[in-house]
């Protein structure tokens, strides 16, 4: 590598801005590296450089008091296509099992939601909080104050429904009378009404 600076720390300059969601400052930087700051913010400039010598599809900037990488300005229209695309993919078995439990039972903790399951569904959750579906809605107020998880404004659009109050009975479905089937979230359900919905042979992916 030219310029003086170390191919070793190009490249794990560049794997840290890979695994970051967010700017990363040059002190932040520099003690990742174990090197002073000016040269920290000399191996961003250098590779800011490279990226766009070699038509890398993706550019350094310093943003918000730190750098970070984007999609390159020439790319977006691409991206943004196939990144619309991918969020209007089909759910599987799996994820359509795990929103339905979150929709009917919200606010609930990740435990709870893999209890009615039968399997560990961590992987699923942070798939359908990726898509917009689910978000963080407050911590329980127990040891450990684990996330509660909820619906988003999303997946109300998603479904065509004003309110989670319009979710359909799941009643016909459960082949019981609809006094003995769980309520909508508009009527807060109790954790003796847990309906086990149908169970694939997943291990918690989406």
């Amino acid at each position: 590598m030219s310029d003086g600076a170390p191919a070793g720390d190009k490249r794990t300059l560049e794997a840290l801005f890979f695994v970051s969601d967010e700017p990363l400052a040059a002190s932040v930087l520099a003690q990742a590296l174990d090197v002073d700051r000016r040269t920290a913010e000399a191996l961003c400039d250098k590779l800011a450089r490279d990226l766009e010598d070699r038509g890398s599809g993706l550019v350094l900037r310093n943003i918000a008091g730190g750098w970070r990488l984007y999609t390159h300005p020439d790319a977006a229209p691409i991206v943004e296509q196939f990144v619309l695309s991918s969020r209007q993919a089909r759910l599987t078995k799996a994820s359509l099992e795990t929103l339905s439990i979150v929709a009917y039972k919200q606010p609930v903790t990740r435990h709870q939601v893999s209890a009615i399951r039968g399997v560990n569904s961590d992987g699923v959750l942070r798939a359908l909080t990726d898509r917009g579906l689910v978000e963080e809605a407050g911590r329980e107020e127990t040891p450990g104050r684990p996330v509660l998880y909820g619906t988003t404004p999303g997946f109300l659009e998603r479904l065509g429904l004003p309110s989670l109050a319009s979710l359909p009975s799941l009643a016909p479905l459960l082949g019981v009378d609809a006094d003995e089937a769980p309520e909508p979230p508009g009527e807060p359900v109790g954790d003796d009404d847990a309906v086990d919905l149908p169970r694939d042979d997943a291990t918690g992916g989406d």
